[in-house]
């Protein structure tokens, strides 16, 4: 029962944190229900996390861009503009995807960092210098794809970014090895930071939860990523997608709980004056910020055009929306200072859940907006109110 009291307190202190997992499994589950089991078909999990990647990827940077109180309106056309790019070098100038790819990813921090000056060194607001940006790009996109409309990449290795899966080595039981030998090495990863993060906790005499449930958590978090491990494994593995948007989270889940800069990233957020004041250079974190998120619309521009296999004068419509919509169905605050990298990624995950099972209960697009809608004004409703419980 003590045990019950105490999961419960968990969860009620930190709904913000868990709010959105409690969501996405009460999400899972209806529709599962709904649709006689076809939503959590090992085909359907595949082909939701495969057309979340791209804007997943937007989503970690748009969490930080957010954090610290801005906003990038530009990396929709941005990462449109770059796909095409990206098209243009691999079938009108013959480079290889491996010399393409980094050039890309150069000029998406380029791009980034031309919006941070802007932002930090001139002072213009981030709404207005994104606007412009997403205005120049969207002109620069279909600039460059006028003359064919569409730009038809016939590069088999760069294709399989957006469509092919890891090798499975060896399968038991039709169940690909390799996605199996990952899924347990995210598992033990994870296990291995909780309890590096708990015992540091309790070497400063932090307060954590209890030893049982502690367990739980970890037994639960592990239970979830097997399970999704095992569904994957028995349709084609994890794909190249999945692994470049989980590489991604780790990274910058790394980056934003375990380094200075994260932390320093999360104190301009919460008071830029008093970061300021404190020795914190507000300048140089908007502009390392606002230049990730452009290597990361770089990058979500070469998964979409992957997946298409081909660069067209739409590429990057509307991505920006949903990137913002999944920060901040992730958690993300408005007033800054608050948000996690993996919130963002369960915030992108929701809102393809709720269009992929929405589409298999052949739900009309007019209403399928109109929900998404709902549910993103809910999470900032949400957000809004817990900030005003917690004063």
């Amino acid at each position: 029962m003590n045990l019950f009291k105490e999961a419960k307190t968990l969860v009620k202190e930190n709904i913000r944190d868990y709010g959105m997992y409690i969501a996405l499994v009460v999400i899972m589950i209806t529709f599962t229900i709904m649709t006689n089991g076809l939503f959590m078909s090992s085909r359907n999990i595949s082909n939701l996390l495969d057309s979340t990647g791209y804007i997943a990827v937007l989503a970690v940077g748009m969490t930080l861009v957010i954090v610290i109180r801005h906003i990038d309106l530009s990396v929709g056309y941005a990462a449109g503009f770059l796909g095409a790019i990206t098209a243009i070098l691999l079938t009108q100038v013959g480079l290889s995807m491996w010399i393409t790819i980094p050039i890309i990813l150069l000029l998406g921090i380029v791009v980034g960092l031309f919006s941070g000056v802007l932002v930090a060194k001139i002072g213009i607001p981030s709404f207005v210098a994104t606007l412009a940006g997403m205005l120049i790009f969207r002109g620069a996109l279909l600039q460059v794809t006028e003359k064919t409309g569409t730009i038809i990449i016939k590069d088999d290795n760069f294709n399989a970014i957006g469509n092919g899966f890891i090798p499975s080595i060896a399968e038991v039981n039709g169940l690909h090895l390799l996605s199996l030998l990952l899924g347990l090495v995210c598992i033990v990863l994870y296990i291995y930071s909780e309890l590096s993060t708990r015992k540091n906790k309790l070497k400063y005499q932090f307060e954590v939860i209890s030893r049982p449930i502690f367990i739980l958590k970890l037994v639960m978090v592990s239970a979830i990523i097997a399970y999704i491990t095992w569904i994957l494994a028995g349709y084609n593995g994890f794909s190249w997608t999945v692994i470049i948007m989980l590489a991604v989270v780790a990274i910058y889940h790394f980056l934003s709980t375990k380094t200075v800069l994260g932390r320093h990233i999360y104190a301009v957020g919460s008071n830029p004056e008093a970061a300021h004041l404190s020795g914190i250079n507000v300048k140089k974190i908007t502009y390392i910020v606002f230049g990730s998120m452009g290597m990361l619309s770089a990058l979500s521009g070469i998964l979409f055009t992957s997946r298409l296999q081909s660069a067209s004068t739409t590429a990057g419509t509307l991505f920006e929306l949903d990137a913002i919509a999944a920060a901040y169905v992730g958690g993300v605050s408005s007033a800054g200072g608050v948000g996690k990298v993996t919130g963002a990624i369960i915030g992108a995950i929701v809102m393809a859940s709720l269009s992929s099972g929405m589409n298999l209960l052949g739900v009309g697009v007019s209403y399928q907006y109109m929900i998404r809608g709902g549910v993103l004004a809910a999470a900032v409703i949400f957000d809004v109110m817990t900030r005003r419980k917690s004063r």
